[in-house]
């Protein structure tokens, strides 16, 4: 097998801003790997949280050392590695699948054991900004056919993100509110603030405490008069393992997780416990995106709209803008890259 990779630059649309920080474009890193004539495709995003530029995941995708498999399924039998982090694990595993599908003449989500192509409404994230923009945002989004949206919350002032949760419901009443302060809150605050968001019809809150206390995030959703989802304090299988049927969901990112294979396994530990699936994602292109979209049937929550925030989106194939994504029954991830127009950095 050969593998090549390029590097390009996702702008955002307009600027993100989130609790711990402003994003206004993101790195991506783009793995084809090529066995007799087909080939398959991965992305890696860069990551400040994660610690991960793109030079550090050119480097460590570069590091799993794919030419010395024979063919594409033994190198999927030998991910995951312990070396590299799950971000590339999973970009590896989705260039992988994507050409083990299209070798075999199957989507992904077949390889996968869904028989049908899954269709999910996705949720569309409204950042921190002022309530005259959250409000527009908002009836722009419902016109388009969006069913849920997603408010950042976790400004100095809690106030402001109650006026936001506010003016969004006003704009949009039929829409279903996901929140996500992504870890702003102190245990007080949030004990005051949740049964304020529930009254506006919030539907569930993400990561409400700083991440690193799973206990005080389960005590908390004990108490919680809405649910509770787990994202960054839950990593890996032992950090879901401990927080099953003590949150109320997990929220599960590849490039968190290691991949759509440890999303099965995340989804097969807590089936029955009472903790419910939400399938996340960075902001990337629809590349990044596709693998999720393949494990979407086995969602309650899906928020599998990064691609969608982007000023020009280089793949296509999983759709969105209308509020949902969906697979479609052509081999492998079922995405084409809308034009070439970036060379190969390695």
């Amino acid at each position: 097998m050969k593998a090549r990779l390029r590097t390009v630059r996702l702008a955002l649309a307009e600027p993100l801003r989130i609790s711990r920080s402003t994003m206004t474009a993101r790195d991506a890193v783009w793995l084809g790997v090529e066995h007799d004539g087909t080939t398959g495709y991965g992305e890696a995003v860069s990551s400040v949280y994660y610690g991960l530029d793109a030079d550090t995941l050119l480097r460590l995708i570069s590091s799993v050392g794919l030419e010395r498999f024979a063919d594409p399924e033994s190198a999927l039998e030998a991910l995951p590695s312990a070396a590299v982090p799950p971000a590339v694990t999973a970009a590896v595993e989705s260039a992988l699948l994507d050409l083990v599908g299209k070798r075999a003449g199957v989507p992904v989500h077949r390889l996968l054991g869904a028989p049908a192509p899954p269709v999910a409404a996705t949720a569309r994230t409204i950042g921190i900004t002022s309530p005259v923009r959250a409000a527009a945002e908002a009836r722009r989004l419902a016109a388009s056919g969006f069913e849920v949206v997603k408010v950042k919350a976790g400004t100095p002032d809690p106030e402001d993100d109650v006026e936001r949760v506010r003016v969004i419901r006003d704009a949009a009443p039929r829409v279903r509110l996901l929140l996500d302060p992504n870890g702003a809150w102190s245990t007080a605050q949030a004990a005051a603030l949740l049964p304020r968001f529930a009254d506006l019809g919030v539907e569930a809150v993400e990561q409400p405490l700083a991440p690193g206390d799973p206990e005080a995030l389960a005590a908390l959703a004990e108490k919680s008069p809405l649910p509770v989802i787990a994202d960054e304090d839950a990593v890996s299988l032992d950090d879901v393992r401990r927080l099953a049927g003590r949150v109320h969901g997990v929220n599960v990112k590849l490039a968190k997780c290691g991949g759509v294979r440890a999303a099965l396994r995340i989804a097969e530990l807590i089936e029955g416990s009472g903790t419910e699936l939400m399938l996340g994602c960075l902001t990337a292109s629809t590349l990044g995106i596709a693998p999720a979209v393949h494990l979407a049937d086995r969602a309650r929550w899906t928020d599998l709209d990064g691609h969608l925030l982007l000023a020009h989106d280089p793949w296509r194939g999983i759709g969105g803008d209308d509020g949902v994504v969906r697979t479609n029954a052509r081999a492998g991830l079922g995405v084409e890259e809308v034009e070439a127009a970036h060379e190969d950095m390695a």
